[in-house]
């Protein structure tokens, strides 16, 4: 029967506005500034914003333009994706004198499972407090941290009390965190899901907690059993430091809508040049190529193609993303972005426990 394991100690580290946040570091005239990481051009989009920015709602993901229309003094600052990656490898090597459990999941935020440490410390907050204070003198930067006895309430925890904040969920205090809780605030439980629960009237944990495992199966598929669990404040996910990466991805925005094959072709062959290249880095190869297509409208396509055995080259990359670009065109109406990603990873080839895939091939 599953139960709660009382005995675990686990830490979500997750730094604050972490790309933002390294800008105003490095740079003096950013600091206390409104300021969002990405293109500031038409098609551009925001991949971090700093805390004077969040005040006037601005948040990744969110249309360059938007984020300027809601904050006027926006300053627009260009990624700088090398740096943030020497700094989260300053940041996992902290992590990694207390405990070889640790999870990451990007370049700013990993779980840590620390119920037996290298430091034989008997409290996790005071890890968790050591950790932090660690990260702002070794690299300047604030980061804040969820104490929990599992991962979803670690992670729920991380964010009570941002920026640099630290806050702790007991065992005790589980069940009626999560009763209390909106099933919008559930990390993992995404709009339309949020949605499809409170047109099931349940709107909180507590309500969630009083449906039965058979009715959230019927309604929520596999994820059913995860839900139920969950508002009884129960997850049995362990730390995984060997977490196996599922796909390797690049994409890119154009500022201007293309429209024939030659254009398709030149603006893909950076990111087929980007995918290989990691994949050589990271020794892993895989076997399905997908190419993403998303129109001026916004509508979006993927194409596939499972080989039998692993794309060998980047010459055999290429002709599978070429031949998939082929079918879209010619084209009604123009085309925003294109993506390319390899997954069915082959793992045997993947990295070793201990070698980080660190940062998906993003590019807007």
């Amino acid at each position: 029967m599953v139960g709660p394991d009382r005995q675990r100690k686990v830490i979500h580290v997750d730094m604050d506005a972490f790309y933002a946040s390294v800008e105003q570091r490095d740079n003096l005239e950013l600091r206390g500034q409104p300021i969002a990481v990405g293109g500031s051009h038409e098609r551009g989009v925001v991949a971090a914003a700093s805390y004077e920015a969040r005040r006037f709602g601005v948040r990744s993901a969110m249309p360059s333009v938007t984020a300027k229309r809601k904050c006027p003094e926006l300053i627009f600052v260009k990624p700088r994706f090398d740096i943030y990656r020497a700094v989260s490898h300053q940041i996992r090597a902290i992590f990694a004198e207390y405990t070889p459990l640790v999870e990451p999941l990007s370049l700013d935020e990993a779980y840590l499972d620390v119920t037996e440490n290298l430091k034989a410390m008997a409290s996790a907050t005071n890890i968790a407090e050591e950790i932090r204070a660690r990260i702002r003198a070794e690299t300047g930067l604030t980061a804040s941290a969820g104490v929990s006895y599992n991962k979803f309430l670690a992670k729920m925890a991380s964010d009570e009390n941002k920026p640099d904040g630290l806050f702790v969920i007991t065992p005790k205090m589980g069940p009626g965190y999560v009763e209390a809780l909106p099933v919008g605030k559930f990390h993992g439980i995404g709009p339309a899901t949020q949605a499809k629960m409170e047109g099931l009237g349940i709107y909180t944990g507590i309500d969630l907690k009083a449906q039965t495992l058979e009715f959230l199966q019927e309604h929520f598929g596999k994820a059913g059993p995860y839900y139920y669990w969950l508002a009884r404040g129960i997850d049995e996910r362990r730390v995984s430091p060997d977490r196996v990466r599922k796909s390797v991805g690049a994409e890119t925005t154009f500022s201007t809508d293309i429209f024939t094959p030659e254009e398709a072709r030149a603006a893909l062959d950076p990111l087929i040049s980007k995918v290989w290249t990691y994949c050589e880095n990271a020794t892993i190869r895989g076997r399905t190529v997908t190419l993403k297509a998303k129109y001026a409208d916004f509508q979006q396509i993927t194409r596939s193609r499972t080989l039998d055995e692993t794309v060998a080259s980047r010459a055999m990359l290429e002709e599978l993303v070429f031949a998939l670009t082929e079918p879209l065109f010619p084209v009604s109406k123009g085309i925003r972005l294109l993506g390319v990603t390899i997954s069915s990873l082959d793992t045997e080839s993947s990295p070793r426990p201990g070698q980080q895939l660190l940062l998906p091939f993003q590019s807007a």
